[in-house]
């Protein structure tokens, strides 16, 4: 069996969709066997797979071929995680720093964020 690499990307959930999946392996954010492919390369049996994501790269490794999306649950018969801790440490921490960033009057006001100032506003002006 044949398989495109975006094709099975998008298969087995790590991207939402196929455009972004092609995308990603343009501009190099995934690799196969850690070289950075065109989204038509075929891929096999035990290659892996590279995901950048911000600082931290999560490895995969293809367990069996399936050209259909699957749901979740399925996912785990047909790729194996190999990631290193420290990659998901990076990853987890990189995430906390976006969440501190985004604490109330740091940086641009999300939309919950400024109905409360505009509602906040309203009351004093009126007192």
């Amino acid at each position: 069996m044949k398989l495109r690499l975006d094709k099975y990307v998008w298969c087995v959930r790590l991207c939402k969709t196929r455009n972004e999946a092609t995308t990603l392996i343009k501009n190099g954010k995934i690799l196969l066997n850690q070289i950075p492919v065109k989204p038509s390369k075929e891929i096999s049996i035990s290659d892996t797979i590279q995901v950048k994501k911000h600082n931290a790269v999560f490895s995969y490794k293809i367990l069996e071929l399936v050209d259909k999306r699957m749901g979740p649950k399925l996912v785990q018969t047909y790729l194996e995680d190999t990631t290193l801790d420290s990659e998901r440490t990076k990853y987890a921490e990189y995430q906390l720093a976006q969440k501190e960033y985004n604490q109330f009057g740091v940086g641009k006001p999300t939309k919950k964020q400024r109905r409360t100032i505009t509602l906040f506003k309203n009351v004093t002006e009126t007192d």
